[in-house]
């Protein structure tokens, strides 16, 4: 595992991606809640379509203290500890024997062929690391792109969806903020709201806030939220100059929100910034094509295919790329969509399989698998694949689906 981080978890760790979203279908929504919960109110009962590693990490976290299984109540999303997260993780590698490389990212190759090795930069200088396969979970499919693999970019005009940089407020007042939302249940649905205050707070006179509403989630820990208000537009997230002015953006946002809501919103009088991620958070650049590109109308229509080896039931949610706004489209009631081996097998690439956010899709299919627990689904499926055609010698594109699906039955995934 060669990792850039100086610890592991990705952006669950680095970018404080949290709550992790939910893998259950969706039925019939009880909203309004009873209580404010902090977490998504529009998921009616469902069950999960994700289970193997996933089901393992969620279960080693909360057994730590370090994430809240996903119920009902917290919209069947995963509020988990970054920390906790970053040494249960680490546990895990090395109960499975995985010999790890931090501090450490994919800037070429070696050579014409995959086998020559791929081109580490380090703190040592280039390094070269040779395997029979590789997975690449780079998100932005780094390793495939420098091999030569085909790929879109956004939406195939160059446009992603924007960056956003998390992060988290301490001394935050439940009972307030409650009693608010109490007497302005228009101002509030879930995680997301506080428009009329925005728009009193321009008309003063006071700078414009980078979304159209405040959005932050509930965490482990009481006095706590995940704010998640950031948006940087107009940034590629494969551009080095683009990646450092994004950075800088994203950091002024963050004070500005910050200041927000510590001078306008009840429950925040007596709050302070406490933590954001080390890296900005990048939704989406390469789409690595594969042997398929999983498209809309399969997110939509919740198609299935013989060779799947994840499901999702994440709606489609697209940060706008140039204005204000969010599109969400759900995913048909108590349904699931499948993804396909083929969409992780890049095309002309025989020892590549890649896996997460860059995995062959369009731009609005995306914007539904891109989300943690589907990107740990995949995971799991190319190491599987990865791991029988380095056993066998042969391309990961001979590695029959049945078999992968076998074996990740064994490993617990529902497939």
């Amino acid at each position: 595992l060669a990792e850039q981080m100086g610890f592991p978890g990705g952006r669950a760790t680095a970018s404080l991606v949290m709550p992790w979203a939910s893998y259950y279908t969706h039925s019939a929504s009880r909203n309004p809640y009873p209580h404010l919960t902090l977490f998504p109110v529009d998921h009616g009962k469902g069950k999960p379509v994700l289970a193997g590693v996933l089901e393992r990490v969620v279960d080693r976290m909360a057994a730590a203290g370090g994430a809240c299984k996903p119920t009902l109540d917290n919209g069947y999303t995963i509020p988990f500890d970054p920390e906790v997260f970053k040494l249960v993780s680490q546990e895990m590698l090395d109960d499975a024997g995985v010999d790890y490389f931090y501090r450490v990212f994919a800037s070429g190759m070696a050579g014409s062929r995959i086998e020559d090795g791929v081109v580490f930069e380090s703190k040592s200088g280039p390094l070269v690391i040779k395997g029979r396969v590789v997975v690449d979970c780079t998100g932005d499919g780094d390793v495939a792109a420098a091999a030569g693999a085909p790929y879109t970019l956004g939406c195939g005009e160059g446009v992603t969806q924007p960056m956003t940089l998390i992060f988290m407020m301490a001394g935050f007042k439940r009972r307030h903020f409650e009693s608010y939302v109490r007497e302005h249940p228009s101002e509030w649905s879930g995680v997301q709201g506080l428009r009329a205050l925005i728009r009193e707070a321009i008309r003063r006179g006071e700078p414009e806030l980078p979304r159209e509403d405040i959005l932050f989630f509930g965490t482990m820990h009481e006095g706590v939220v995940s704010v998640n208000s950031t948006r940087v537009q107009n940034v590629c997230g494969i551009d080095a100059w683009d990646l450092s002015s994004a950075e800088a953006e994203a950091h002024r946002q963050m004070y500005r929100v910050a200041g927000f809501l510590i001078k306008h919103v009840p429950g925040f009088e007596q709050a302070w910034l406490a933590q954001s991620g080390c890296i900005i958070g990048v939704r989406e650049t390469r789409h690595i094509l594969g042997d398929y590109v999983l498209t809309d109308e399969d997110v939509m229509f919740a198609r299935k295919f013989d060779d799947a080896i994840a499901r999702s039931t994440y709606p489609i949610d697209i940060h706008d790329p140039r204005g204000k706004g969010t599109i969400v489209r759900d995913i048909p009631f108590n349904e699931s969509y499948d993804i396909p081996l083929r969409c992780l097998r890049p095309r002309g690439q025989e020892r590549i399989v890649t896996a997460g956010s860059c995995i062959s899709g369009t731009h609005v299919a995306h914007a539904s698998y891109r989300v943690m627990p589907v990107s740990m689904a995949t995971g799991q499926a190319a190491g599987v694949c990865a791991a029988l055609a380095a056993e066998r010698q042969v391309s990961a594109h001979e590695i029959p689906a049945r078999e992968v699906q076998q074996e990740l039955r064994l490993q617990g995934a529902l497939v």
